[in-house]
């Protein structure tokens, strides 16, 4: 799609950002291995999403489409995810000893696998189900690449669901490995070196 219309969310847009995040991620296979049950799923997303990508709010790098349909917490250099509220809530929301055992091993590859040098961390991206497939994925991911281009600094993310790699490979990431303890789904790790 062309000439879809992405600009920086505000503060106050917060909820609708995370309700979109919401929809795009009911069905993520990762998301859905630690929240299995759809009441905890609806009833702690939210929690979950700003402990991943919260930052991106405070620090004007959340995007959204226009509409609404299309959103992205991008996390800038320096910027990390809230690691002490993600273990604190699989905790509490995970309660077989197995899954949480495994969900922690996910955690330690999660950070062996980030980059070290700055760069900008895609936390979290996402379409509205019912508006998929109409290139506002690309768009909304444009934008965030738009920066981290003019910064110079490379992009790092994992992505939770296979089906979206070429999407990621269409728009310059490659994978660098793959994160799958026990019986998790694939988590892949992918770095796009800026362009200038």
């Amino acid at each position: 799609m062309t000439g879809y219309e992405v600009r920086i969310a505000d503060k106050s847009e917060q909820e609708a950002v995370l309700s979109t995040l919401l929809l795009a991620f009911g069905v993520d296979p990762c998301m859905r291995y630690a929240l299995t049950k759809a009441e905890t799923f609806l009833a702690n997303f939210r929690h979950l999403a700003l402990a991943l990508g919260g930052g991106a709010f405070e620090h004007g790098s959340a995007y959204v489409g226009a509409d609404g349909a299309a959103a992205a917490l991008w996390l800038p250099p320096g910027v990390e995810s809230d690691g002490e509220a993600i273990g604190a809530l699989v905790g509490e929301l995970v309660d077989e000893p197995e899954k949480q055992a495994v969900l922690a091993q996910v955690g330690e590859a999660m950070g062996e696998n980030h980059p070290h040098e700055p760069h900008w961390y895609l936390a979290m991206i996402g379409v509205d189900p019912s508006r998929q497939g109409r290139g506002l994925g690309s768009a909304v991911l444009k934008e965030g690449l738009t920066r981290c281009d003019a910064d110079g600094l490379p992009a790092y993310l994992e992505s939770s669901n296979p089906a979206n790699i070429p999407l990621y490979e269409r728009h310059g990431f490659e994978v660098v490995g793959l994160i799958q303890p026990g019986d998790f789904p694939p988590l892949v790790p992918m770095v796009r070196r800026p362009r200038g």
